[in-house]
């Protein structure tokens, strides 16, 4: 199954003193597996576009739609067996501790075989 893991901060982050783990072991390790199938880091907020159209208007704004303190920083897109097995990829990542991840399994389009 495979599953959009979004990368995030938080405002939040762990207070363990315990070494984080490396983000290069971590992707190493997950690529050899075949866990992860692709990821990078996204540009800063700054950078961003968002696009609507409303009324056949193109409405383009600098940013995010949304004010948050919160952002995404990156992705990654898992292939595992279940849920189960996301979770313990993704427990492992670095951001576990310092930011959040979401995980989110990819949905077929109505007609559509499943991703």
């Amino acid at each position: 199954m495979k599953y959009l893991m979004f990368v995030c901060t938080d405002t939040a982050p762990d207070t363990d003193p315990a070494p984080e783990p490396d983000i290069h072991r971590w992707v190493a390790e997950n690529d050899s597996r075949g866990r992860r199938l692709t990821g990078d880091v996204l540009a800063p907020v700054s950078a961003a576009t968002t696009v609507r159209v409303r009324n056949g208007e193109l409405l383009l704004s600098d940013g995010p739609f949304a004010e948050t303190k919160e952002v995404i920083v990156g992705f990654d897109l898992l292939d595992c067996a279940d849920l189960d097995e996301a979770v313990e990829v993704a427990r492992a990542h670095p951001m576990a501790r310092q930011g959040r991840l979401e995980l989110r399994p990819l949905a077929a389009l109505p007609d559509q075989p499943p991703a």
